[in-house]
């Protein structure tokens, strides 16, 4: 079995100028999901970027950095394109992909390791952390709370997928499990609001002990 730890990071944003290297918390948003990935018993995790800033600051932080290129930054390129372009760049077959989106910082400890072994358990063809949201009709509609369903929400902050999956063109396959995840881990970063929330959930881990600051280095 081999495990390729990737950690899309392009230089383009819209909603948040620049996010994947902004300063949260007292490190540039990717550090700490490369943090948390070199916490993990996984291999040393990969950024995949077109971004030379992005990839120095993957590099001081301990992570291996793969040049992808401009056309698979672009807004419209998917996360799928970005792996299948990951995995084919590697010296030898890759039997599992473990994404980590920058996104999503706030990783309780193990976590990434629990998302891993219980793919394997099952034998999966992926597995993804999120929470479940209720799902409520349109305003006007009336409707009791306890009639309302729930649905699960993927967050993006671990997914492990077979890279048989990219070969059959889908990400997740179809036996897709999922893990539950704490609120404070469930914040994806997608605009500024989100941005300060993430920030504030850090300083709360970080004052609370459950979260550590990334260090640089190997």
């Amino acid at each position: 079995m081999s495990t390729l730890v990737i950690i899309p990071a392009r230089g383009g944003s819209k909603g948040v100028p620049r996010k994947n290297i902004r300063p949260i918390a007292g490190h540039p948003l990717l550090a700490w999901t490369i943090a948390a990935a070199k916490k993990s018993s996984l291999p040393r995790p990969v950024v995949s970027t077109e971004d030379a800033q992005i990839a120095s600051i993957a590099r001081l932080y301990g992570a291996e950095v793969l040049e992808r290129p401009n056309a698979l930054a672009e807004d419209n390129t998917t996360t799928r394109d970005v792996l299948v372009h990951a995995v084919s760049t590697r010296p030898i077959e890759i039997t599992e992909v473990i994404l980590l989106q920058a996104t999503s910082p706030i990783r309780r400890p193990g976590l990434i390791d629990r998302v891993v072994e219980a793919f394997r358990a099952d034998d999966w063809d992926s597995m993804a952390t999120g929470s479940l949201q209720l799902q409520y009709p349109p305003h006007g509609v009336e409707h009791r709370r306890q009639d309302i369903k729930s649905v699960f929400i993927n967050d993006g902050s671990v997914i492990a997928l077979k890279s048989q999956n990219l070969r059959n063109n889908t990400l997740f396959g179809r036996r897709a499990g999922t893990l539950l995840t704490s609120r404070e881990e469930n914040v994806d970063i997608d605009e500024a609001f989100d941005f300060w929330l993430a920030e504030k959930v850090l300083e709360k881990a970080l004052a609370e002990g459950w979260m550590s600051p990334p260090e640089e280095g190997p």
